[in-house]
């Protein structure tokens, strides 16, 4: 940023150089934590005379508020209501932003509030920090309450909005109010993504509530959507860790097989080892050959791994497994 910033002040008074150029050096000032430096290019805009709009003022709070020198962009801020251009939404959104960093909740709101005041319509994604806060302080509540103020208002929660939320479900293991507020997105025009539903089926195979990972992964066909690798290792891994369960991770394994996804070696290592260790050596081999069929270079690669019968593998309750099989079904 330095040799920009020497270029910057070589060409400066040979051209014509405008806010919006003044303005990118604020930002990438801001954006390394060098207030100082920001500060004496945002000055310099006026002392020579330019006309400094709001994105020029945006991007030296956000630089204040990113140093956490929230006094100094309070007063900043008052300049430019008073003096300058008229705040947008963004502006407040930074202020909103940097609560919620600093653990403020009760002044995001007071934002939040102005915002309304000035008629100003928050961004989804200012709207999803106030979530997030809100969340990781055990007000789910006031989440939800969120989420319905967005849809009266007009802005459209996405995944980001809802996945917030389930996340505080799926660690407290709340089934049911999990499971409600994925059909609370598909109602509101939101369709769950990959990481929905990871995080549900990671929940549902740590509860053990298996009725329901079925019809989750059946509604994950009837929508198209396509599990990724990381869907599968959830599956597989999770499955492993579970008494009686590990006939139904090679089921998933398989499948992951026949769709051409190439497993990580860690999963192959895995399943491999927790078969070998129950006495189901033959098991290995004949995933094996299926993955040496398979169209996949990649899949082929990993052949030698679930081959790999000299693996070190010990038959205990450790720390990773849960539960300890004692046979496929």
């Amino acid at each position: 940023m330095k040799e920009v910033q020497k270029f910057f002040d070589r060409v400066k008074d040979d051209f014509a150089l405008s806010v919006k150029s003044y303005s990118i050096m604020v930002r990438g000032w801001g954006e390394l934590g060098e207030v100082v430096e920001a500060l004496k290019l945002f000055d310099e805009m006026f002392e020579r005379g330019f006309s400094v709009d709001v994105l020029a003022y945006n991007n030296i709070l956000e630089s204040f508020c990113n140093a956490e020198k929230m006094d100094e962009a309070y007063k900043l801020f008052m300049k430019m209501r008073s003096e300058g251009p008229k705040p947008d939404a963004f502006t407040y959104s930074i202020f909103i932003h940097a609560y919620c960093v600093n653990d403020d909740i009760h002044l995001a709101f007071r934002v939040l509030d102005r915002m309304k005041r000035y008629k100003l319509v928050p961004y989804v994604f200012t709207y999803n920090c106030i979530i997030k806060k809100l969340c990781k302080s055990d007000k789910v509540e006031d989440a939800y309450q969120l989420i319905d103020e967005m849809i009266n208002r007009g802005v459209t929660p996405d995944c980001w909005s809802y996945n917030t939320i389930l996340a505080f479900h799926c660690d407290h293991n709340e089934v049911n109010l999990a499971l409600r507020l994925i059909s609370k997105m598909e109602k509101n025009g939101c369709l769950p993504d990959q990481h929905t539903y990871n995080m549900v089926l990671k929940m549902l195979i740590k509860v053990g509530r298996f009725d329901r990972i079925e019809k989750v992964w059946e509604s994950m066909e009837d929508r198209k959507f396509y599990p990724s690798v990381s869907t599968y290792v959830v599956m597989i891994h999770g499955l492993c860790k579970k008494k009686g369960k590990l006939e139904e991770a090679c089921k998933y394994f398989e499948m992951m097989i026949d769709e051409g996804i190439p497993p990580y070696g860690e999963t192959c290592e895995l399943l491999r080892n927790r078969l070998i260790g129950l006495g189901f050596a033959e098991q290995t081999w004949i995933l094996a050959d299926k993955m040496e069929r398979s169209t996949s270079c990649l899949i082929q690669e990993l052949t030698n791994i679930m081959r790999d019968n000299k693996a070190h593998v010990r038959l205990r309750c450790e720390e990773e497994y849960s539960d300890s099989d004692q046979s496929l079904a």
